[in-house]
């Protein structure tokens, strides 16, 4: 069955590229003993038996009638005329742009601008942009956290995140995933300070129970920063987030996200007080040492977000894509009870029973990506499958066949996760 969708194809296609042969190059210099050692114990035996000498996030290369399940656009924006053009004309009319460190863009330069129409957007009062969400949420929490201040975080929060109270030597307290209860009793125990969480998680698709945590934090009196990153663009009133859709944007401090998602660029951003910035300018270490966006891309974040905020059909469209995979997935015994939006976590458990259920996904022309240690933890990897606004109907029927046709090969009831839910149930 021909099941592509033409402008995914025009959009992914890879041009043959000839390059001239090879320049003979010098031997490397020997790496120490020490790291050749770590190397040995942390990881040579994992990259020869279970991944068989191959990258763990390579599979085979994706043809033509492959359905695309690995990336994170989710309203389809990528190669959006509006998109391109604006992107077109910033490259003819910014001859004379200097690269700098993001700091040293103007009142009234495109960045500022853009930064702007970001914190309008989602109904803040100042915003930063910065080159990737990992380092905006590694330059926000390295100002706003400190050795005095108990960070509190959600077992299964990004690793920007931990990464950003890492820098900023703060004590991390992780409590139970989606569980407000357990979050009151370690700030009882350890004190107010900061509250983190993700709107949508990054590898289940399971939704925060943000009124709960706004309020645990709230009663507390904790500051609170919560990543949209997978929810900005695809939930709330024009895309505007989780945060706009429960009506707790006033009663959230902080809010970031990661323009690589729904809005398929390269960039993040976080929300801050007007009282903030400036001091945050000072001591936000991505945002000194790191250049600045170029003016093309700045451009065509613009009119992404214009794009995104009258993508209302797109929206209603992914929301039915959703419901329906999830649903093919749950009726062949998939345990994918612990997610429900966009992202469908297939967690078969070992590196090498994730590695064969890959393999089975794309040799059926189906194609996810592997998340394994660091992103999971060991012995919880998955292959997730994302999935989009623009997903055909037959491209939907295929991926609900290979479905059905997958579960009697690889028994997604007897993985730990399956064994797991029912040992809860039955407790």
């Amino acid at each position: 069955m021909e099941v592509t969708n033409p402008k995914r194809v025009s959009n992914q296609a890879v041009a043959a590229t000839t390059f001239a042969p090879a320049r003979a190059v010098a031997a490397e210099p020997g790496l120490s003993p020490k790291l050749r050692q770590r190397i040995d114990s942390q990881f040579r035996e994992r990259w020869e038996k279970e991944w068989g000498k191959k990258f763990v996030t390579h599979g085979v290369v994706p043809g033509p009638d492959a359905v695309r399940l690995d990336g994170n656009d989710y309203l389809a924006v990528t190669g959006h005329q509006d998109i391109v053009n604006a992107q077109l004309a910033a490259l003819r009319c910014n001859e004379e742009f200097v690269v700098q460190s993001g700091v040293f863009q103007m009142d009234g330069s495109p960045s500022s601008r853009f930064e702007a129409g970001l914190a309008n957007f989602v109904g803040k009062e100042g915003a930063l942009l910065c080159q990737s969400g990992y380092t905006a949420n590694l330059g926000l929490i390295q100002v706003i956290a400190d050795p005095e201040t108990p960070v509190y975080l959600d077992s299964l929060a990004h690793m920007s995140l931990w990464e950003g109270v890492r820098a900023a030597g703060a004590p991390a307290q992780a409590f139970r995933h989606n569980d407000p209860g357990h979050l009151a009793r370690m700030i009882k125990r350890h004190g107010p300070g900061l509250v983190i969480v993700d709107s949508v998680y990054s590898t289940t698709g399971a939704i925060c129970p943000l009124l709960e945590i706004v309020e645990v934090a709230e009663q507390n009196g904790c500051m609170i920063l919560v990543d949209e990153s997978h929810s900005l663009g695809t939930h709330g009133p024009q895309g505007r987030g989780l945060c706009a859709e429960l009506d707790l944007t006033h009663r959230v401090h902080f809010i970031t996200a990661s323009l690589a998602k729904a809005f398929a660029g390269r960039a993040g951003f976080f929300t801050m007080p007007n009282e903030l910035r400036h001091y945050l300018m000072c001591h936000s270490y991505p945002s000194i040492f790191s250049s600045c966006l170029l003016p093309h891309e700045i451009a065509g974040l613009a009119a992404t977000l214009d794009l995104v905020e009258r993508s209302d059909e797109a929206r209603v469209q992914l929301r039915r894509n959703t419901q329906r995979l999830r649903q093919a997935f749950s009726d062949a015994g998939f345990p994918i009870h612990h997610g429900s939006e966009q992202i469908i976590s297939l967690e078969a458990g070992a590196e090498s029973d994730t590695l064969a259920l890959r393999d089975k996904l794309e040799t059926r022309g189906v194609f996810g990506a592997v998340f394994c240690a660091p992103a999971t933890s060991r012995n919880r990897a998955m292959v997730r499958l994302t999935l989009n606004s623009a997903l055909t109907d037959a491209e939907m029927g295929h991926v609900e066949a290979v479905a059905q046709e997958l579960a009697p090969l690889v028994k997604p009831w007897d993985w730990p996760i399956a064994r797991r839910q029912r040992a809860a149930a039955a407790s």
